[in-house]
C-alpha cells in the first residue's frame, strides 16, 4: 500500500507487483481493501489496476481502474464475510458494464450511476474495453436508513435515469469525485451528505410530481450549480445555458436559485474569481507568475475589466494587495 499525504487517502497499485502475481494481489489486497469480491482471471494478459480509496465522514469515495476488464462477483459467502452492510452508488467513469442484482441486468455507461445493495450478491460484467473505472460511494445502511426508514426496502437501481433528482446525484457525484481531497474535510463530508440525501430522494417511493421544488432538493441543486460554477471558473466564455445542462435544469431554474441565495449569475461568477485570483496572489507558490496570467487561469479575458473589478472588491490595485 501508497500512503499519500493525506490522511484521508490510501491507494494501491500492481505497478510495483511482478506481472504474474498482479491479478492475485487485485484480488487479496485491493478487492478485499472495498469490499469483498470475488473476480475471475481476465482472458487477456498485462493485466494492471490501481484503487485509492478517500474517507467522507462516516462513509468513503473508492475509485478502481483496471486495465484487461473481467467479471467480478460478489458471492453468498462474501456477503456472509462481511462485517457492515451499506450500499454503493457507482459513478462510471470509464467503461461499459452490465451490472446484475436481485434479477435486475442494468447497463452502466460513463456519466451513469446506479446504487448496490452490499447485503445481496451481485456481479459485474464489463463490456470489451481496454479500461474500466469505478467511483464507488461507500454509503453505510444506517446513514441511508436514516433518511428513509428502516423498514424501507432499498432495491438496485441506476439512479441517474430518474428525470429529477438523476442529473442532481450525477453532478453531485462527479463534482465530489473530482474535488474530494482539495476540499477541506469538513466541506467533503457536507457534501456527501448532499449526495446521501440525493440518493434517499432518488430511491425513494415518493410521488416525483412536486420534487423540483422542494426546499430540499432546491437546495441540493443550488449546490449543485455552484460545484458546476467552481469546476469551470477558467472558462472565459462561461453561460448559464452550460450550467444548466450540466445540472440538468432550466435556465430559468438556475437564475432562480442563484436569486434565492442572495446573488446572480454574474455576481457569483465575479465573486468566485476574484477570490480565486486574491488567494493565488497571496501564495508563494504563484510569486513569480505575471498577475495577468493568474488572472486569465481564472477566466478573465479582459485585463483592464479585471483590474477595476478587482480594486472595487478589494479597495487596491492586484500588484498592491500582492505586495502586503
Amino acid at each position: 500500500m501508497d500512503s499519500a499525504d493525506d490522511s484521508r487517502q490510501r491507494s494501491w497499485t500492481t505497478n510495483q507487483i511482478r506481472p504474474t502475481e498482479r491479478f492475485d494481489y487485485y484480488r487479496e489486497v485491493i478487492c478485499q481493501a472495498f469490499m469483498k469480491m470475488t473476480p475471475e482471471p481476465p482472458a487477456e494478459p498485462g493485466f494492471s489496476a490501481n484503487g485509492q480509496s478517500i474517507a467522507l465522514g462516516p462513509g468513503a469515495l473508492n475509485r478502481v481502474a483496471v486495465f484487461s476488464p473481467h467479471r467480478n462477483e460478489r458471492t453468498l459467502a462474501d456477503v456472509k464475510a462481511a462485517e457492515r452492510r451499506g450500499f454503493y452508488l457507482n459513478y462510471r467513469l470509464a467503461g461499459r458494464s452490465q451490472v446484475q442484482q436481485a434479477g435486475l441486468d442494468m447497463g452502466v455507461s460513463p456519466g451513469q450511476a446506479c446504487i448496490i445493495d452490499t447485503d445481496r450478491p451481485f456481479s459485474t460484467v464489463p463490456h470489451a474495453a481496454p479500461l474500466t473505472s469505478v467511483a464507488s460511494f461507500w454509503m453505510p445502511a444506517e446513514s441511508l436508513c436514516e433518511r428513509l426508514g428502516p423498514s424501507f426496502d432499498i432495491k438496485p437501481a441506476r439512479l441517474s435515469d430518474d428525470p429529477y433528482v438523476g442529473p442532481l446525484i450525477t453532478e453531485t457525484a462527479r463534482t465530489l469525485n473530482a474535488n474530494a481531497l482539495r476540499m477541506p474535510s469538513d466541506e467533503a463530508e457536507r457534501l456527501f451528505g448532499v449526495l446521501l440525501d440525493l440518493v434517499a430522494l432518488g430511491v425513494s417511493r415518493t410521488s416525483r410530481s412536486g420534487v423540483s421544488e422542494s426546499s430540499s432538493v432546491a437546495d441540493a441543486t443550488t449546490l449543485a450549480v455552484k460545484r458546476a460554477i467552481e469546476v469551470r471558473l477558467d472558462q472565459p466564455g462561461l453561460k448559464v445555458a452550460d450550467l444548466a445542462a450540466a445540472v440538468g435544469v432550466s435556465e430559468r431554474y438556475v437564475h432562480m436559485l442563484l436569486a434565492r441565495s442572495g446573488t446572480t449569475f454574474r455576481e457569483y461568477i465575479m465573486q468566485r474569481r476574484l477570490d480565486g485570483v486574491a488567494a493565488n496572489l497571496r501564495d508563494p507558490a504563484f510569486a513569480s507568475r505575471d498577475i495577468g496570467v493568474v488572472a486569465f487561469s481564472w477566466g478573465f479575458a479582459d485585463l483592464s475589466h479585471f483590474s477595476r473589478s478587482f480594486k472595487k472588491r478589494f479597495g487596491m490595485r492586484p500588484r498592491d494587495w500582492r505586495a502586503l
